[in-house]
């Protein structure tokens, strides 16, 4: 199916849910912040929010510094 990823077309591929997206692009969950059309989502969430044709999901890498 179709989604928007950080604004851009994408195949979700075989993904059916947010958490699976996120192993399918192989992203380290706890370095990632996500937000599912406008609503930002806990990491407890993800392996419950399915995944629709149009969807829009903004991923946001978390990255320390000092």
């Amino acid at each position: 199916m179709r989604i928007a990823l950080n604004g851009e077309g994408m195949d979700s591929g075989s993904a059916r849910t947010v958490a699976e997206l996120v192993r399918g692009l192989e992203l380290a969950p706890e370095t990632v912040l996500i937000e599912h059309n406008g609503l930002a989502l806990h990491r407890r969430e993800w392996e419950q929010r399915s995944l629709a044709e149009g969807d829009r999901l903004e991923i946001v890498r978390v990255v320390a510094g000092g």
